[in-house]
């Protein structure tokens, strides 16, 4: 039987640690090559203070199993995009795409972009549709500021970047950055 999983925006510190828990089991260094090829992995490991003040400005959405965080969908302002040196280049490839191309200036029109910053789910709780629902949960709870998500997924991470196209992503460009590919995906 499955569990009952409930979808809220974060509201406490013990949930921003629960989430770096569950960050930290999933982390691509953390997993072996065979795990992160079949389970997928997350690149950022973030702090406390950060993970805080990315909520304070715009709340993460969690997926919960009673009390415990079983996966999460961290919102990212734009104005965090100086602050974690790994996704630099991903604000400066969103900058750089608005800058030069016409549609891209419809599409993220004065900043109105939210980055979903990480996406994870607990091993035991995938093939449930919860990153779906975290992304539907997402959507929902976006700031009336903001219309579009953006993200990006390392190109080696075949099982994420699948799973953002199921769900509606499309793909905005690839690029390099230092030895990796990245994919700048976005959902209207």
């Amino acid at each position: 039987m499955f569990p009952i999983i409930t979808y809220h925006l974060s509201s406490s510190d013990y949930e921003l640690e629960q989430i770096l828990d569950l960050q930290k089991r999933n982390l691509f260094a953390s997993l072996t090559e065979e795990e992160q090829k079949t389970e997928g992995f997350v690149t950022v490991q973030h702090d406390f203070d950060l993970l805080k003040a990315m909520h304070d400005k715009c709340p993460h959405v969690l997926a919960k199993d009673g009390t415990e965080v079983v996966g999460y969908a961290l919102s990212m302002h734009p104005d965090f995009g100086n602050d974690i040196e790994v996704l630099r280049p991903m604000f400066e490839q969103i900058y750089l795409y608005y800058n030069s191309i016409e549609s891209a200036r419809k599409l993220l029109h004065h900043n109105n972009f939210i980055v979903m910053g990480q996406i994870c789910i607990a091993k035991e709780y995938r093939q449930q549709g919860i990153f779906r629902k975290l992304y539907k949960n997402m959507q929902s709870h976006l700031p009336d500021s903001f219309s579009t998500i953006i993200t990006e997924v390392d190109a080696k991470n075949q099982r994420s970047l699948n799973a953002h196209l199921s769900v509606g992503f499309k793909e905005l460009k690839r690029y390099n950055s230092g030895t990796k590919q990245w994919v700048l995906l976005y959902l209207l």
